[in-house]
């Protein structure tokens, strides 16, 4: 089963590579950096912030339209960025489909666990310090509808001191 997470992690770690770098060809300052999933841990897809694209986004809408959506992956105008790079994640999580019948909670964990361990993999390649210093950077593994492990995987894959205004401002819990 370890083998099996692994190589799912470096698939997904592969194809949120190549969205994550072609997206930050465009040299933006970005500070929210996720793999967004739903609750059946459906194959993911990127979603990213930078302070520029909200800068627009409060320009079009308005300041506190920007307030609520700073963290927000469906307001983003990198929604579902480079989508084709995960053709070969959403077969293997389509293969995969027996599993989850059998055992639901068992197969959603090994996929989020998987995604989490992608967007490790992908830290310790330094990718979310390329226009911006890391520390600057809020990623993690979102499960929609959001609930506390969001909160988990947050202090998991972050500096709880560098992402204080997520806390604030978006956490869904207080288990911090």
């Amino acid at each position: 089963m370890k083998d099996e997470l692994i190589l799912l992690a470096k698939e997904i770690a592969l194809a949120a590579e190549k969205s994550f770098l072609s997206l930050f060809k465009n040299h933006e300052s970005y500070y929210y950096c996720v793999l967004v999933t739903t609750g059946e841990a459906l194959p993911p897809f990127i979603s990213a912030w930078s302070v520029e694209a909200l800068e627009v986004f409060a320009q079009q809408t308005s300041k506190e339209d920007a307030d609520l959506s700073k963290w927000f992956y469906g307001d983003s105008p990198y929604f579902d960025f480079g989508e084709e790079n995960f053709k070969t994640v959403r077969e293997l999580f389509y293969a995969r489909e027996k599993d989850l019948e059998k055992d639901f909670f068992k197969e959603t964990n090994f996929r989020v666990e998987a995604m989490a361990l992608a967007m490790e993999l992908l830290d310790k390649k330094g990718i979310f310090s390329l226009n911006q210093p890391r520390n600057k950077v809020y990623i993690n593994v979102e499960v929609v509808p959001p609930d506390s492990s969001n909160t988990t995987r947050a202090l998991r894959l972050n500096k709880k001191e560098n992402i204080l205004d997520w806390f604030n401002e978006a956490a869904e819990d207080d288990v911090y």
